[in-house]
């Protein structure tokens, strides 16, 4: 019962860290995959962690991809999205010192600023409007931060379900 327990404090800890911009999809992962290793007739399968694992990778490439497909939504080049992705990147790790959300608000500005100065090196006839083109990789980097979020609630709900279902079916 101790060891559901810890896993369940992971996995919201875990939560609570993703709107942060922090790892905590990894955490839930690795908390996941202790428990799993920690109780062997434990609930937590193979297939729970497998799906654990590719929800953390789908979440990952959609969290930088997002931005650049919004900052081509709202009139940006391919060069724009592109800089939204890079920019999200490094705002992201430059970020990291800054306590709690850092690498948030990195994120975010990178983005922001990653599409503006990419859209700027494109040629003026077929450049967008540069302004409204880092608004769209912000708000497409609010959004993939949202979903990401989504992804870890998806994650909640199916470690504790697999943990619950198979401690109340004797085998966990």
């Amino acid at each position: 019962m101790f060891s559901l327990v810890l896993l369940m404090m992971a996995l919201v800890a875990g939560l609570v860290l993703v709107p942060l911009g922090l790892p905590g999809l990894w955490v839930m992962l690795g908390a996941t995959l202790v428990y799993w290793l920690a109780v062997p007739a434990g609930s937590v399968g193979l297939v729970t962690l497998l799906v654990v694992s590719a929800l953390v990778a789908v979440a990952e490439v959609v969290e930088f991809t997002v931005a650049g497909r919004y900052a081509r939504q709202y009139g940006g080049s391919r060069r724009a999205s592109w800089g939204a992705v890079l920019g999200g990147l490094v705002g992201a790790v430059v970020g990291v010192p800054v306590p709690v959300l850092g690498s948030m608000l990195g994120a975010f500005a990178g983005a922001f600023a990653g599409a503006l100065v990419a859209e700027f090196t494109v040629p003026q006839e077929r450049r967008g409007v540069p302004l409204t083109v880092a608004k769209g990789a912000l708000v497409g980097r609010v959004v993939a931060a949202a979903l990401k979020v989504g992804f870890g609630l998806a994650i909640v709900v199916w470690v504790a379900a697999a943990a619950l279902v198979g401690r109340w079916s004797g085998t966990g």
